[in-house]
């Protein structure tokens, strides 16, 4: 794998949805570095991914309530062990799942192990919510995915939430995830 900035010189055989998210970026002055992949299906090809952005690429879950009337994309660490008890009681929605395929391709022009911030430029109806790890907030860049599985990027996290977010009129709600509890020490 190799690291670039920003888009790809040669399209050909790129999907539409990755295109458009290059052009995105683009139109909004967002610089960023680039590496094509196979789909990473393991933790370690992840970590191979991460070695090469030099980022702690985000776990991106996109979840719906029982009814099926919110939708949630929620950005956290991927170190992170995903608590659904913990966020429920943080954003006061019971029986939170893993929302459809169906759903995800619907709303963010995305297909499952690409779920990505990105396809939030996707949904114009506002009908997914960003629901994002305080801890995510803390790095200088955070890894997405341009919408496609075969790519990652590496953006500055003030151009994602400073500058992507109001083009796409999203607003973030920060959360609390634990994760895991920290061992205790015996003195």
């Amino acid at each position: 794998m190799e690291l670039y900035d920003g888009r790809p010189e040669n399209t050909e055989g790129r999907l539409p949805r990755e295109i458009r998210t290059y052009d995105f970026l683009d139109q909004l002055g967002i610089a960023y570095k680039r590496t094509d992949h196979e789909p990473a299906n393991t933790m370690e090809a992840c970590n191979e991914i991460d070695a090469v952005l030099d980022v702690l690429i985000c776990k991106n879950l996109f979840l719906c309530n029982r009814q099926k009337t919110n939708y949630y994309l929620l950005m956290m660490p991927g170190d992170k062990k995903f608590k659904t008890k913990e966020l429920s009681s943080q954003i006061h929605s019971a029986r939170l799942s893993f929302a459809s395929s169906e759903d995800m391709l619907s709303y963010l022009d995305i297909e499952p192990g690409a779920v990505s911030i990105m396809g939030l430029m996707n949904d114009k109806n506002h009908m997914v919510q960003l629901l994002v790890d305080e801890d995510v907030l803390q790095g200088e860049y955070l890894g997405c995915h341009p919408c496609v599985c075969t790519s990652s990027l590496k953006i500055r996290t003030e151009d994602v939430f400073g500058k992507f977010l109001p083009a796409v009129g999203h607003e973030p709600r920060t959360v609390h995830l634990v994760g895991e509890e920290a061992p205790h020490i015996l003195t």
